[in-house]
């Protein structure tokens, strides 16, 4: 059953705050209304009638519901609810709005349609929302190896950077996190700075850590140049395709009516189509850890040359969603996972004095090991 729907006014706009509010804090002075506001209803597809909202799911940094509504047919549809709050809640819900938009654009049935990016009338705090369909999924079942692989690499194919570059147009983000998406000319341009840009959030998450940051500054300077300085697909110049941005099990689901494998959660940018590859590495993944999710993948969309350098490619591109995980998980062994990868791109392509030498038994591609997240699937349109 719906709870009550709270309708509010404006009372005047606080500064803006840049760090993304705790949901635990709002939720706790709301006495169980779910936050409903007349910006929602204003957003609903034209000739439909708003007739309640109730939560959906949990998160740590955003407030997820299901919007009923009464289509001009007369039938009932749902829509998802995703509520930030602060002004840094705004950019992770509009980079997300913008990047559901530009993969639906080009595969309807891969993303659940977005409908809305706004504010609400009510700003203490400012909270802002994202209005999409919603579809129950089943987030339990491995994503189909075949299926999978093509329609990711038919979406990576189909895209085309508005700019020739690689970046894209606002911010997005990686969970709380914000991917640097300045346009680049140059994919190792790119990458460098979008890898600089979350160890300095891991860096003041978790402190100075002077072997690591030596590592990084070699893997910037050096590493990265040599590895994606000069990629090549079929003897052409690599092409920036939109990717996911956060690709790994919680972010795909099964739709329950149509049986269709579906993404969401995306946090998009023009990158090097294997980018997104990268996170079936990390220790936090499950079913995609296993090698026929590549294989399948490359079968579709064949690595790019040098061809023999894709798994050192998928190693480095790893990193990004390592560290991303430890900046937003404190603490997690998963920066000694980042680190050790870093040792050991050094070693083979740059080597360094002052960091620690490759140790294959920290290296969860090697012995197995995988980190269970301590989190359910924190929110989205995922089923009950």
């Amino acid at each position: 059953m719906a709870t009550e729907t709270l309708i509010v006014v404006s009372p005047p706009e606080e500064p803006a705050v840049l760090e993304p509010i705790s949901t635990k804090d709002v939720l706790s002075g709301l006495d169980g209304v779910f936050p409903m506001d007349e910006a929602v209803v204003e957003a609903l597809p034209q000739g439909s009638t708003f007739l309640s909202a109730e939560p959906f799911g949990t998160s740590a940094w955003t407030v997820t519901g299901k919007v009923m509504a009464r289509e001009p047919d007369g039938t009932e549809k749902a829509y998802f609810l995703k509520i930030a709050y602060g002004e840094h809640g705004g950019v992770m819900l509009k980079g997300e709005f913008e990047s559901a938009k530009e993969i639906y654009r080009l595969m309807p049935g891969f993303i659940p349609q977005p409908f809305a990016y706004g504010r609400y009338k009510v700003s203490n705090p400012v909270p802002y929302f994202y209005l999409s369909e919603f579809i129950d999924m089943d987030i339990t079942t491995a994503p189909d190896p075949g299926e999978f692989a093509t329609k990711l690499a038919e979406l990576h194919k189909k895209s085309e950077s508005p700019t020739g570059k690689f970046g894209f147009h606002v911010v997005t983000c990686d969970g709380k996190m914000p991917h640097t998406v300045d346009w680049q000319d140059s994919w190792a341009v790119f990458f460098g700075r979008l890898l600089q840009g979350i160890c300095k959030i891991d860096r003041e998450t978790n402190g100075p850590w002077p072997e690591m940051e030596r590592a990084t500054e070699q893997l910037i300077t050096k590493v990265i140049p040599r590895l994606l300085g000069n990629l090549r697909h079929d003897g052409e110049p690599i092409k920036p395709c939109i990717i996911h941005g956060d690709l790994w099990e919680p972010n795909l689901g099964i739709n329950l009516e149509t049986g269709e494998l579906m993404m969401y959660d995306v946090g998009s940018y023009y990158a090097h189509n294997e980018m997104d590859l990268g996170q079936w590495r990390a220790d936090f993944c499950s079913h995609l850890r296993s090698p026929i999710y590549p294989r399948q993948y490359l079968r579709h969309y064949p690595a790019a040359e040098p061809a023999e350098e894709f798994d050192d490619r998928n190693r480095l591109y790893s990193l990004k969603g390592t560290i991303n995980y430890s900046a937003g998980h404190p603490g997690c062994i998963v920066r000694q996972t980042a680190y050790n990868n870093m040792c050991y791109l050094c070693e083979k392509y740059a080597p360094i004095d002052g960091i620690d030498k490759y140790d294959p038994q920290k290296d969860p591609s090697v012995t197995g090991a995988r980190l269970v997240p301590t989190f359910t699937k924190p929110d989205d349109e995922v089923s009950p």
